[in-house]
């Protein structure tokens, strides 16, 4: 071996002897007295410089065989370990998305649907020329030069550079062919009646998960579930031709089929919107119920918004009145109160009581909307006039327990289980806890809270013959491959007998007609029952009803001879005191005639009855 030194023992390369005059390698000699021997080195002597040379060879020795060990480890015990590693780093897993389940009306005219997008990403470390890259995107993006070459110039492995770009952009993407641009399924949600039905239908957030209304609700069935695919790609970040390529497809979203007709919800948004553009109206609702099914055809508040635009909308905006929303009736709870007199045995339509103008309520005087000195009136009278005090002599007589019995039985203090998120169940007290003044607030809608659905479910009870059916807004889901599921039948309860429920449909229909407080809701060729509400309003600002102005309210069904639809309207109007008769009654009408009309519902076949007001 070369420069393997040893001593005369070991033979080899002998060791040139010292007094020689010269070392072996080099000018550096030794100048000692005769008798000395020095060697190259710091004055080793040769057996220490043989000593040095051992130690030094059999280092690299064990560093050689420690070296092939170790290549026989990773090539041998732990090649396919670093294969597989090699391997996976080449693979990239993405995520195939389902495409989200459409929401339809009643007719399968879409609400909500989803097309296929792509998301446009990139791996900075793989783009060579950020600039570049950049110049050859900006125009197919939309997006700016000096954006696009910053987000490709990043630290990291991932940056999004555009979100829902459609197909043909995506494709144009592709042929470019630069390293380090990926596109990756990013479906878009649209809405293609815009604000009609907004509030219903809700909205999806920026991961596709539903954030309101039915795409809340129904979140699980609409999302399905997203795929996976993994793919070997090259050092340009593109799919290798011969490489893995594995597809776990996914499983598309359920469609979900509301019972909104999408032509009675334009009718009735639009109708709303006039009436909140009146000068005094700050937010306007209603809902249009069938009445043998309680299925919601039409449901709106306004102001409204579009779900293609919720992120340009105020927070505020974006829930629904309708159903998360309470206020106190007024007069509309009337029909209640007599509901429950002739359910008990305490009314009939002709029985006569003395009304004065005033009654006292513990520390309070309750008066009709005028004082007036005592006036002969029938039950159908103290309805159709709308008075307070008859009403609350009519609830003395039933009792406050009993009320709060029947008032619960109509839906009061509890939700009606619509399948809407951010339902209210309204306030409604113990009967235990009413005072005096609020035991005769209560019967005629003060003191007590709904929401605007409630009111309707109460008035499809009386115009189903007494019984309430839970209202709904979804008919059936359907998978993908084609198979329907309707939705449970909703619960159905009587509330009162036929008998009861037809004499306060006789009773509201006086409310309409001759004398009553809403001729401006009659519907020409069509018999209509209702009740007119006029509440004062809870001022925010001072937390009374001072300059709180009015809640005004109308609630009937048509045609009161075959009812079909029920209507409700509420109008929040802080700024004025005009009644219902004047300002709801007529939005009822324009929805009633629009809902009758549209179903191709045949005129009324018998004319209005006279009605005895007076005793």
């Amino acid at each position: 071996m070369p420069n393997d030194v040893r001593g005369p023992a070991g033979g080899s390369r002998p060791v040139r002897p010292a007094g020689t005059g010269r070392a072996d390698t080099g000018p550096f000699v030794s100048r000692r007295a005769p008798g000395t021997r020095r060697t190259r080195g710091a004055g080793l002597s040769v057996d220490q410089r043989g000593r040095r040379n051992k130690w030094g060879l059999t280092f690299l020795v064990t560093l050689l065989v420690f070296v092939v060990v170790r290549l026989v480890v990773v090539q041998g015990v732990d090649g396919a370990a670093y294969a597989a590693e090699a391997e996976q780093d080449r693979l990239r897993n993405y995520t195939v998305a389902a495409l989200r389940g459409q929401v339809l009306d009643r007719d399968g005219n879409p609400l909500a649907y989803t097309v296929d997008a792509s998301r446009v990403v990139a791996d900075p470390s793989i783009v060579k020329d950020p600039r570049r890259a950049a110049l050859a995107l900006t125009t197919l993006l939309d997006v700016p030069v000096p954006e696009l070459t910053e987000r490709l110039s990043r630290d990291g492995r991932y940056v999004v550079l555009a979100a829902r770009v459609p197909p043909e952009t995506a494709d144009a993407v592709e042929e470019l062919g630069l390293a380090g641009i990926i596109l990756e399924d990013d479906p878009e949600r649209l809405y293609p009646a815009g604000a009609v039905g907004g509030q219903i239908v809700g909205f999806v957030g920026r991961e596709g998960e539903g954030l309101a209304g039915v795409e809340r609700t129904f979140e699980d069935q609409l999302s399905g579930t997203d795929g996976r695919r993994i793919v070997e790609v090259g050092s340009g970040g593109h799919p290798i031709p011969s490489g893995i390529d594995e597809v776990t497809e996914a499983t598309d979203g359920h469609d979900v089929t509301l019972t909104i007709d999408q032509d009675l919800q334009f009718v009735t948004d639009q109708r709303l919107g006039e009436a909140c553009a009146d000068g005094h109206t700050s937010q306007a609702s209603a809902v249009v119920l069938d009445v043998k099914t309680a299925e919601v055809v039409a449901m709106g508040s306004c102001p409204g918004y579009d779900p293609g635009k919720y992120s340009e909308t105020d927070p505020d905006l974006l829930g629904n009145p309708v159903v998360s929303d309470v206020f106190e009736p007024g007069s509309v709870m009337k029909a209640v109160t007599l509901a429950a007199a002739v359910e008990e045995g305490k009314a009939t339509p002709d029985r006569v009581l003395s009304v004065n103008g005033h009654i006292d309520a513990g520390d309070r005087v309750v008066t009709d909307a005028h004082d007036h000195a005592p006036v002969d009136w029938t039950v159908t009278g103290i309805l159709a006039k709308s008075s307070n005090v008859g009403t609350i002599m009519l609830a003395r007589e039933i009792g406050d327990a009993k009320l709060e019995e029947y008032l619960r039985a109509f839906g009061v203090g509890r939700t009606t289980g619509i399948e809407l998120p951010g339902e209210s169940r309204g306030i409604l007290e113990d009967s235990a806890d009413w005072t005096e003044s609020r035991a005769a607030n209560v019967p005629i809608g003060q003191g007590v809270s709904v929401t605007t659905l409630q009111m309707a479910s109460i008035y499809q009870a009386l115009a189903n013959g007494g019984v309430r059916v839970e209202p709904r807004i979804v008919r059936s889901v359907t998978t993908p491959g084609g198979r329907v599921t309707p939705t449970p039948e909703p619960k159905s309860t009587r509330v009162v007998s036929r008998s009861t429920a037809d004499a306060l449909a006789h009773m509201l229909e006086a409310v309409v007609g001759p004398g009553g407080t809403a001729p401006l809701a009659q519907i020409e060729g069509f018999r209509v029952a209702g009740k007119t509400g006029t509440a004062q309003r809870a001022n925010p600002e001072t937390g009374s009803y001072a300059g709180g102005g009015y809640i005004t309210t109308f609630v009937g069904f048509a045609p009161a001879d075959d009812p079909q639809y029920v209507v409700a309207v509420d109008l929040e109007r802080p700024t004025s005191s005009a009644e219902g008769g004047q300002v709801a009654a007529p939005v009822f009408a324009d929805l009633m005639r629009a809902a009758l009309t549209g179903d191709g519902v045949v005129p009324s076949g018998t004319a209005r009855p006279e009605f005895d007001l007076t005793g």
